[in-house]
């Protein structure tokens, strides 16, 4: 075994990249797979010369082309295809598999970094340029390291006797420096990664930090003892000598490569000498204090190499030269996502802003005139016979939907929908017992290196509690529908009466001749001045409504993909391009919709000041008319039937919102289900593994392959539903309760 580590490779297989990047090209994009047949040709080829595992310096250019294809491909298909790798120092076992593209970089990078190490590893190190080549091809692995994960790992510094005792003490340091953080890493880890490094590893790096820091106080001392500070050096010798016990105690128990071992015993066999020499002169010549070891005075560590990235990773174009990059005509992820972005923007300005706002100004106008028994009162006086038009259109529209059918309909579907929703769930949670049942069964018969189920799988288990709490408190609300249906019921179906059964049972009035005295034109005066206010109030509201109107064609011939392609064409060649960069051209698009805003404000002053004069009317209309009992009854009739339909409108929106959460949900319990799904099949993989292998890693509360490699919107996932860890799933909208029906 030689002296110096050098990294396996990851194997890797096959993918099937032609038929899955073709469907997202078809399903996802506005172009036709056919376009980038020879760009999907030419990735497959590259995937497979860079996947090669020859250990040749020509196999650096191949790897660094793939990797800069693959951040192109990276910007434009963020496609879900199944990546295979097994673990790198036991490529016999169960291959990790992900659907993620950035696994496959990762991957590439870390092969990248294992063949520096490899040709390292490799060079001539009997000459002094062998040394160097093999120097600067550790610092090519540590940089591709340090590229990949921002973590520097250990690189091993060749002998470098040509230097002064002093000089190469300070070398000695830092590498024993070096080898202290690689040891600290894997030691400190979370989780665990011990498990995954030969049994060898770790001990040698232990026994290097010891061995090197020995010999930093064995150059020291030489150096102490040409300045004649003989004290010093034997202290240092002491301490050199304690720190190689330790390396070599370290590296026998170990089993390291035995040249290691036989450095470190010529180490100390030689402080054993040097030891007694230093005490035998001191003794009888120099008679100098020897300090404690724990006194010395320390020194500064020299580091003579650093992680050195290829320039080919930090610069992916300057690798390509002129060869185009891979789907580059395909407009990217990121661009197509500030659009998706934008679009789902101007949908909520839409909804919430504009309709959303229109609506609650409509039911505050009518919530008012309901108070105030409007037109109801005025309609009893102006049509004493016969019913008001505006109650008999509103009687037709329950008629032509047949309302009460429509409701009962209704009712039943939320009922099935509330319980495929909870079917759902419940088969989630069965297969989550069945993957426990499992685990505790096989605990019982070998032991497992992984947490059991009831740890693994606590922030599935919270986000099913979650849902359940939502699926009660939804059922809560469909129980107010019922009661609120139960409660109009009757009085919805009368109005499904034709006109000559619906006027039967509103009480009719006649005119006398009181209503010409002054009392009586008075509240003719007061009445004709409240039906002028609410006619306004009608002309405001289909002001609103053709506002409404047109913000919504406004939205619908809506497009700036044009615009956003045109920016996105204006970055920098393989830049990544993300949704955030385009945030001053939403913001700039969106601001068309103010003026309909700043309108729907201006509507909204307006109609405060006519249902205030409408109020202030009402009253003196009140105090004027005659107490009449024959108008009374009229008027609470025709109340009656007006409160009925707003009561009918009120379910039927309201059951609507039920139908459509319900659907929602069942759709993010879908994908809940199939995160549990894939959760329990990898647990069971790794289950069957140890079975035949070492113990596995500690199980993951989730796997990654569920992921996806697509970036969501912002606290979305690539399906547009809240990512698994997202506070979004925490809000989702129940249906609303019912409004007052006791009124």
């Amino acid at each position: 075994m030689p002296n110096l580590l050098a990294l396996p490779f990851k194997k890797t297989y096959p993918i099937n990249i032609r038929d899955v990047a073709r469907a997202y090209i078809s399903e996802r994009t506005d172009s036709h797979p056919d376009e980038f047949k020879q760009d999907i040709k030419q990735w497959q080829d590259l995937r497979k010369e860079a996947t090669d595992e020859v250990v040749h310096i020509n196999r650096i250019d191949a790897i660094l082309r793939y990797h800069a294809q693959l951040i192109s491909i990276l910007a434009k298909l963020p496609i879900q295809l199944d990546i295979a790798y097994a673990p790198v120092f036991n490529a016999s076992t169960v291959p990790i598999t992900l659907k993620n593209l950035a696994f496959e970089r990762a991957a590439v990078l870390f092969n990248l970094a294992a063949l520096y190490s490899r040709l390292a590893g490799s060079a001539d190190r009997s000459t002094l340029a062998g040394i160097k080549e093999a120097a600067n091809r550790y610092q090519q692995s540590a940089g591709t390291f340090s590229y990949l994960s921002s973590t520097a790992l250990p690189k091993l510094l060749a002998k470098m006797n040509n230097f002064k005792n002093a000089v190469i003490a300070r070398i000695a340091v830092g590498v024993t420096s070096l080898y202290e953080t690689a040891v600290k890493t894997i030691k400190e880890a979370s989780p665990s990664i011990k498990h995954a490094f030969p049994s060898d590893w770790l001990p040698h790096m232990d026994a290097k930090s010891h061995h090197f820091f020995a010999v930093a106080q064995y150059r020291k001392a030489a150096d102490d003892s040409e300045a004649s500070r003989y004290g010093v050096e034997l202290a240092r010798y002491t301490k050199a000598q304690a720190e190689a016990k330790k390396a070599y105690d370290i590296a026998r128990r170990g089993g390291i490569a035995d040249t290691v071992v036989h450095d470190i015993k010529s180490l100390l066999d030689k402080l054993e000498k040097d030891i007694q020499r230093s005490e035998r002169d001191n003794d009888l010549i120099y008679h100098q204090d020897v300090p404690a070891p724990s006194a010395l005075q320390t020194f500064q560590p020299a580091l003579l190499v650093s992680a050195a990235i290829p320039p080919g990773l930090t610069n992916p174009a300057s690798v390509l030269g002129d060869l185009p990059s891979l789907f580059g005509e395909l407009v990217g992820w990121g661009t197509r996502e500030a659009i998706n972005i934008y679009n789902s923007r101007k949908e909520n300005l839409i909804k919430e802003k504009i309709s959303g706002f229109s609506r609650e100004l409509q039911d505050r106008a009518d919530e008012n005139l309901r108070k105030l028994n409007l037109p109801a009162s005025l309609e009893a006086l102006e049509r004493p016979i016969g019913l008001p038009p505006s109650l008999l259109r509103k009687a037709e529209e329950v008629r032509l939907e047949n309302g009460p059918a429509k409701i009962r309909a209704s009712i039943d579907d939320l009922e099935r929908l509330s319980q495929q929703d909870v079917a759902i769930l419940d088969e989630s949670l069965d297969i989550l017992d069945s993957e426990a049942s499992e685990d505790e069964a096989a605990r019982k018969s070998t032991p497992l290196g992984r947490s059991p189920s009831h740890e693994a799988n606590v922030e599935l288990i919270e986000k099913s509690a979650r849902y359940r709490s939502i699926l009660e408190q939804a059922h809560g609300g469909d129980e107010s529908i019922r009661q609120q249906w139960d409660d109009w019921e009757d009085n919805i179906c009368a109005l499904t009466l034709d006109e000559v059964d619906l006027e039967s049972i509103v009480p009719t009035t006649t005119i006398n001749a009181s209503h010409t005295s002054a009392e009586g034109q008075q509240t003719l005066n007061h009445s004709r001045i409240l039906r002028v206010k609410l006619e306004e109030l009608d002309g405001l509201h289909r002001e609103r409504d053709s506002l409404v109107r047109r913000a919504k064609q406004l939205a619908s011939a809506d497009d700036i993909r044009s615009r956003i392609v045109k920016v996105a064409s204006g970055f920098e060649r393989m830049t990544e391009v993300q949704p955030s960069m385009f945030e001053d051209v939403l913001d700039e698009e969106l601001a068309k919709y103010d003026k309909f805003v700043q309108d729907l404000s201006e509507i909204e002053q307006k109609q405060n000041v006519i249902l205030a004069d409408i109020k202030g009317r009402n009253e003196l209309f009140l105090k004027s008319r005659r107490d009449d009992p024959s108008i009374k009854e009229r008027e609470r009739a025709l109340q009656s039937l007006d409160l009925t339909y707003f009561k009918y409108k009120e379910i039927v929106r309201n059951l609507e919102e039920g139908l459509k959460f319900y659907n929602d949900l069942a759709g993010i319990l879908a994908g809940f289900k199939e995160v549990c799904k894939s959760w329990s099949h990898q647990r069971n993989q790794e289950l069957h593994s140890t079975s035949n292998q070492a113990p596995a890693s500690p199980g993951r509360a989730l796997p990654s392959s569920i992921i996806g490699s697509r970036k969501p919107l912002p606290g979305k996932s690539f399906l547009g539903l809240p990512s698994i860890t997202s506070d979004d799933w925490e809000d989702i909208p129940l249906p609303p309760g019912p409004r007052d029906n006791k009124s």
